[in-house]
């Protein structure tokens, strides 16, 4: 297939193994001018390094912009507000950085007079479809180069063979490969590949980064107090924090105990099953003390409504369906539910588990002397005989023909309700 023809490339850079390899080889194939761009979203990796890194492979520059705060305000806590979960378990760590990565990494292109942009996801994995279904909603006149669809190179031996072809360094760490495939931000981590590929087997200890075991973790349990304002959280422990901040001070706090641990065989989207060791500690916790809070602040309706959208949203996020009109209007749906839940709750934490201590808000729909099985100004028990009659009348009238046979004489309606 003819190659593209491209004058100056933005490449999304991590400084890995992949991206030192793509820089000269995107200069070798399509023999353009390489920018390498880094987003930090908190993968708390070494950036010091990199522009040294980059310069020494090809690239003409290096771009490295912060965007924890953005992430954390506008992406994660956008993820908290809609208690989208992707297949029970997971809470979308990797899928929720891709969009801010991709819409920054787009902008530095069109500042630097760029004709295409290009990333280091492999053909096999999700995040070649978020990069790229990013890339068309936000300018879809740059052209896009995916050196893992296109090269020869077919493993992490190619690579280094590559790299001494050229004379060119090897990153860190890149002759001592881990025996595991990773992806960090604030949000959490993930490991894949290696032994966890064995779905039978429990993940060896050596996986875990942020979490300690269970075992491990203090034997004294430890309680936080999370408060919140329209749906996100803005103090821990009476304490207000950044966005980006407060999620780095619960991982913290998790991981110390054992919090956030998950083991799951997911539904890729390009069709295939994989399975991934994913650990949230913050975000376990956040999402346990927001759920919470709706628990007293959402009616019946809105909260069971609710669950049934984030189950699309986590979908849309997963799949990498961020820049859509479809999930501009979730948004809003959820902003809105959002309104009431404010107030504060607490948890316990111990051993990687975590209780409920208290629920407090100032629009609580839960009122102790309504619920209580005394007598109440609010509800008179009788009323509940007629209540039950209504809402059991078809079953009712279902019973009451199977019964008695359908040739029979039809009983009133009336005589059936007064029954």
């Amino acid at each position: 297939m003819a190659k593209q023809s491209v004058k100056k490339v933005v490449l999304a850079y991590s400084g890995g193994l992949d991206t030192s390899v793509i820089v000269p080889w995107l200069k070798e194939n399509y023999g353009c001018e390489v920018i390498c761009y880094t987003a930090d979203v908190g993968q708390a990796e070494e950036l010091d390094t990199l522009d040294e890194r980059a310069h020494r492979s090809g690239a003409s520059k290096l771009i490295v912009e912060d965007l924890t705060e953005e992430f954390a305000a506008e992406y994660i806590f956008a993820l908290l507000r809609s208690g989208a979960v992707y297949e029970r378990k997971y809470l979308l760590g990797t899928s929720i950085a891709r969009p801010v990565i991709a819409k920054h990494q787009v902008q530095i292109a069109e500042q630097e007079g760029a004709d295409a942009v290009a990333h280091g996801c492999t053909g096999k994995g999700n995040d070649q479809v978020r990069f790229e279904l990013a890339y068309t909603a936000l300018n879809p006149r740059l052209k896009v180069i995916a050196p893992w669809r296109e090269w020869e190179i077919k493993s992490r031996e190619d690579a280094l063979a590559y790299l001494k072809a050229h004379n060119l360094p090897f990153p860190a760490g890149a002759t001592n490969p881990s025996l595991y495939s990773r992806d960090r931000n604030l949000w959490h981590i993930s490991h894949e590949g290696g032994p966890l590929e064995d779905a039978s087997q429990p993940p060896y200890d050596d996986v875990f980064q942020l979490t300690v075991s269970p075992e491990n973790a203090p034997d004294q349990p430890e309680e936080v107090e999370i408060s919140f304002e329209a749906g996100a959280p803005v103090a821990v422990n009476g304490k207000k924090l950044s966005p980006a901040r407060l999620v780095a001070a619960l991982n913290t706090l998790g991981g110390k105990h054992a919090i956030g641990r998950v083991d799951l065989v997911e539904n890729r989207l390009v069709g295939m099953k994989s399975r991934g060791i994913y650990e949230t500690p913050g975000g376990t916790i956040l999402s346990t003390a927001h759920r919470e809070l709706e628990s007293i602040t959402l009616d019946r309706d809105t909260l069971h409504y609710k669950d049934t959208v984030a189950q699309r949203y986590a979908e849309l996020v997963y799949f990498g369906q961020w820049f859509t009109p479809l999930r501009e209007a979730m948004d809003a749906f959820f902003l809105e539910t959002q309104k009431p839940v404010n107030g504060s709750v607490s948890l316990k934490l111990y051993k990687g588990n975590l209780t409920i201590m208290g629920r407090t808000s100032p629009n609580s729909l839960y009122r102790e002397e309504f619920a209580t099985f005394g007598h109440s100004v609010v509800y008179d028990q009788s009323d509940a005989a007629g209540f039950i009659r209504l809402f059991g009348l078809p079953s009712k009238v279902r019973a009451i023909l199977e019964k008695d046979g359908k040739d029979i004489e039809p009983i009133p309606l009336e005589k059936i309700v007064r029954d």
